[in-house]
């Protein structure tokens, strides 16, 4: 038998996709034109090693971040879709061995990462030209760069292995990434200040790749190399144990077990908190079924809007605890906005998911046709999809709009803030691009969904149309303003705003109609279309001309 053949078909199978060469190209523009924009920004100010030292740095964290989380979006439901659809026990019935599968399902989902991270190494080198950099330490942050995504995505498949659902797969992948890289770094200090004075033990320090990271720099090395190498061996050590354990687990992970009678008994009880008494239901279904039987189906678990208010009540408990220990910090602007931007984007990213997983679901398993076989029209459906999250995100929005409020009264208040406008026109622009940006990813993400393959290529791809797609139309226009001499024009505060608002906003209404149109003109067409119809559709087939046979000339 071929060693590792399933690792063997996955290479071969990715050497002919023509992603893998884009993907690649991609990656390396994105690079140079990170590097462009920094030059065009900083590079009058700065020269020589500044300017190298802000090429370099800028361009290796956000390679940092993306190792660090490849695994939460690559490998996270590599086996646990296996495990959905039925088909890792199949694999099990040939000859092949754990780790078989496991590598060979590493390799399918992250060989594309992998040159990702590749294409950019050349362009990381660039600021070796402009001096101030050594190549040790180019060649560090390489290895440390390297490491962190093998790190991050055996991470996802020991994760995928235990688990049997995407999302929470992908929880669990960022969960355990995070304890390790910066759980086990806080517990250390938090255990040095309780023992009195600062006695940092740096073990909790070594078990971190962001350590290893932070070593990168021939300062930082040259005063502790011995935690430089012990940081990246031990991150290193750590994906293969989650190597080894994914596969000793994977033979049996999939295997259904029998539920004992305590078990039963807990899973009756949880459907019955989810979806309440038999009273409860029938008295739900009566009240949303005059309403839109859409909305019934897809709102039936209770416990949806409990999860969300209970999020929100958990973020203030925090942060009251926090304003009762520090006051006067805590009320400053520096730290009330701050949160509200991020509750603000923990419940976009929330609602961009729970939009685009329905109909994501409901296509895979033919669901979808079936109520597409009931007189309801599609307008019905998608208003039932909305009015289902309406109910589930409707009391959280309403809270964080009277927090907004809160900050903007406080703000007011404020004498350290300007004393003209501009702060009213900054929350009001905010506040309107909240309940913009929540509309536009309800319907982006119900399309998206629906023509994805899986859900959370939807939710990514609705939370980059609305919330980067207007990031870098602002950038860009800033960097031409620049470029034509023009930034005099953009020194107030208020002209920055209004064109910010703007660009925000002609974007959600533009991605808002382009999905209510698609959704409305293709939906029947593509809630009965396979993905595999899809995937042939774009493969040429060349028939196959026989030659004719031949024919002995005939004799006189």
């Amino acid at each position: 038998m071929t060693f590792l053949p399933v690792v063997g078909r996955e290479l071969r199978v990715a050497s002919r996709r023509r992603g893998t060469y884009w993907t690649r190209f991609a990656a390396a523009l994105l690079a140079i034109g990170l590097y462009v924009w920094i030059w065009i920004v900083v590079g009058e100010r700065n020269y020589g090693a500044t300017l190298a030292s802000n090429l370099f740095g800028s361009l290796s964290v956000l390679a940092f971040g993306y190792t660090l989380l490849a695994g939460v979006t690559l490998t996270s439901d590599c086996l646990s879709e296996e495990k959905r659809e039925g088909t890792l026990g199949l694999l099990f019935l040939t000859d092949l061995k754990g780790y078989d599968v496991v590598l060979g399902k590493l390799a399918a989902t992250s060989v594309h990462s992998f040159y990702r991270l590749l294409a950019i190494f050349p362009v990381l080198a660039i600021p070796l030209l402009l001096g101030g950099l050594t190549y040790a330490e180019f060649w560090r942050r390489v290895l440390v760069l390297t490491n962190t995504l093998f790190f991050s995505l055996c991470a996802g498949c020991f994760v995928s292995a235990l688990s049997r659902h995407d999302r929470r797969s992908m929880a669990g992948t960022l969960l355990v990434i995070l304890i390790i890289t910066g759980g086990l770094p806080l517990l250390g200090y938090i255990a040095a200040f309780r023992k009195g004075g600062f006695h940092y033990d740096p073990s909790f320090l070594l078990l971190s790749s962001g350590y290893s990271f932070a070593l990168t720099s021939d300062a930082s090395f040259k005063v502790n190399p011995q935690h430089f190498w012990t940081s990246v061996i031990t991150t290193h050590a750590f994906g293969w144990a989650f190597l080894v354990l994914a596969s000793a687990l994977a033979p049996y992970s999939w295997q259904d077990k029998a539920i004992g009678e305590k078990q039963a008994r807990r899973r009756e009880r949880w459907q019955r908190w989810r979806f309440g008494s038999a009273e409860v239901r029938r008295a739900f279904r009566t009240r949303l079924l005059d309403i839109n039987p859409i909305s019934w189906l897809a709102g039936r678990n209770r416990l949806k809007p409990a999860y969300v208010l209970g999020a929100l009540a958990l973020s203030g408990c925090l942060w009251l605890w926090l304003f009762f220990k520090y006051r006067s910090d805590m009320l400053d602007p520096t730290a009330y906005i701050p949160t509200a931007i991020l509750l603000s984007l923990a419940l976009k990213f929330w609602v961009a998911s729970e939009a685009s997983r329905p109909l994501n679901e409901d296509r895979r398993s033919g669901a979808l046709e079936l109520l597409l076989s009931a007189p309801l029209s599609v307008d019905e459906i998608l208003r039932g999809q909305f009015l289902a999250l309406k109910r589930q995100f409707g009391w959280a929005v309403a809270v964080i709009f009277m927090a907004d409020l809160a900050m903007f009264w406080g703000g007011l208040n404020d004498r350290a803030l300007d004393s003209s406008n501009f702060w009213t026109l900054l929350c009001l622009a905010y506040m309107l691009m909240f309940f913009a940006d929540l509309y536009t990813l309800a319907w982006l993400g119900m399309w998206l969904g629906l023509k994805s393959r899986k859900a959370n290529w939807a939710s990514s791809g609705a939370l980059m149309r609305v919330l980067v797609v207007p990031s870098l139309v602002f950038l860009g226009l800033m960097t031409t303003s620049l470029l034509l001499n023009f930034e005099r024009q953009f020194d107030s505060e208020n002209f920055l705003l209004a064109v910010w608002f703007v660009i925000c906003m002609a974007s959600d209404l533009y991605f808002f109609l382009w999905a209510r149109t698609n959704l409305r003109r293709e939906f029947r067409t593509v809630a009965t279309q396979r993905f595999d119809a899809q995937v042939r559709a774009r493969v040429k087939v060349v028939p196959q001309v026989r030659p004719e046979p031949a024919t002995e000339p005939v004799k006189a």
